[in-house]
């Protein structure tokens, strides 16, 4: 049938297909596996990279592809997989209180690199950072059990509560300098592997797109401070991050922000909020748990309560949710070690100093109360909530919750302990009252600008 007789029989059918931010995010992510499947046959370099910390722009100019663990991992969960994996890990010998992304991981070494989504490619270098403890163990686990080289960068982070280094400043003048001199380590490592030579301006190029997706990255966050907002955070947020980190610096991800963006503001603009009636505006604080993530989601909603906003979609981001954050392209290699330096202190402290940016978090999210959710396998970011919770009631007489599983361990998710918790907390809410709707007005200029 051709063209013109199908849409003569129905009007508008061959147009394309209105833009849906959780079909294109899942098929985008179909491709990167495909990718990585299919790398070795294409003979492209391979590179083990974690979402922080992991100079992917410098690997971008030598065409490696990318191999993120953690989203591997979370992967698993998922697909509920993760047991499987987490088991053999455990019977390998690993401890049950060891990170439940490292113990999928190993399972997945053990499972010959088979995931779920297809074969994972073995990696010809693994880039690492401090801005996790848990990386540089982990790193050492593939130069153990795949004899993975290895390259460890050392970022720096917030050194006190309401400190920081800024552009300009001899502090960050010299954190710039220290990130640049293992910049340069790096790409001559990458020109022994690869085999070509590093490329300035290409590099400038995947830059230009890094400052793209991170415009509209910033407003997209920025369109959820209004009433009602457009997406869950820990939902939704978790497609979008996980775009922001896999397509990074490519035309792809710079086109799936854009569209992301422009359907966004459009929901704004019609006042269509995620839940169809929202009573409460909250703050999800810590990492998700991947293998009941809609469920979780689900207690909250059938309140009437949206996740506004949350700190993990800053330290997922590797800090790069700052709209100040923009490289300088004309000068690309001090710009990326300028811009890493404050990304590491920014993604940092929110993990040191989570007070806060929380504190102004719930103040740009007009926030009714905040969700801790505490991971039995990363004490690195759980073992601080409780002084955290405690400086927010405190402080600003937020009301809080704490629940406690598991990223991907589904062993550590109790429905019914769970949802009780979530339902006493919102009647503590409803006595308290939900947040007011915005002006119209205010949700008219929220859809009309770029924030």
């Amino acid at each position: 049938m051709t063209t013109e007789i199908l849409d003569a029989v129905l009007p508008g059918a061959i147009a394309a297909a209105p833009f849906d931010p959780r079909v294109e995010g899942q098929r985008l992510m179909k491709d990167w596996y495909t990718g990585l499947t299919m790398a070795r046959e294409r003979g492209q370099h391979v590179a083990n990279v974690f979402v922080m910390g992991n100079a992917i722009e410098i690997l971008r100019t030598f065409d490696f592809q990318f191999v993120f663990p953690e989203i591997n991992s979370l992967q698993t969960g998922v697909r509920k997989a993760s047991e499987e994996y987490i088991r053999l890990s455990e019977d390998y010998g690993m401890s049950p209180d060891v990170c439940s992304y490292v113990k999928a991981d190993v399972g997945l070494i053990l499972k010959e690199q088979q995931h779920p989504a297809g074969l994972i490619p073995k990696a010809d270098i693994a880039i690492a950072s401090n801005m996790c403890s848990t990386f540089i163990k982990w790193a050492e686990i593939w130069e153990r059990l795949l004899k993975t080289p290895t390259f460890v960068l050392d970022l720096p982070g917030q050194r006190g509560a309401n400190w920081q280094a800024r552009p300009g400043d001899a502090q960050h003048a010299a954190d710039s300098r220290w990130v640049e001199a293992q910049f340069r380590d790096l790409i001559q490592k990458c020109e022994k592997i690869t085999g070509k030579r590093f490329n300035m301006d290409r590099l400038a190029e995947v830059e230009e797109r890094v400052n793209k997706m991170i415009f509209h990255w910033n407003n997209v966050m920025a369109l959820n401070r209004v009433c009602p907002a457009p997406f869950n955070a820990m939902l939704d947020g978790l497609t979008y991050i996980g775009i922001m980190n896999v397509y990074r610096g490519t035309s792809e991800g710079v086109e799936y922000m854009r569209k992301l963006e422009e359907q966004l503001r459009a929901k704004v603009a019609r006042g269509e909020g995620r839940v169809v009636e929202e009573r409460f505006r909250l703050l999800f604080s810590g990492t998700p748990c991947y293998v009941s993530m809609r469920r979780l989601v689900e207690l909250f909603e059938t309140w009437g309560g949206v996740f506004a906003y949350s700190d993990y979609l800053t330290f997922a981001s590797g800090g790069m949710d700052a709209g100040e954050l923009v490289y300088d392209t004309s000068r690309p290699l001090e710009s990326l070690a300028e811009i890493t330096a404050l990304a590491a202190q920014r993604g940092l402290s929110n993990q040191f100093f989570a007070h806060e940016r929380l504190a102004q978090q719930i103040r740009d999210y007009d926030v009714d109360g905040i969700v801790f959710h505490g991971v039995k396998s990363c004490r690195f970011v759980s073992s601080g909530m409780a002084d955290t919770r405690d400086y927010l009631n405190k402080r600003l007489k937020v009301p809080s919750l704490y629940i406690e599983s598991d990223l991907i361990d589904p062993r550590y998710w109790s429905d019914a302990q769970i949802k009780n918790r979530v339902d006493a907390f919102f009647e503590t809410l409803h006595q308290r009252g939900g947040a007011a709707p915005l002006a119209a007005k205010t949700v008219a200029a929220a859809a009309g600008s770029p924030a």
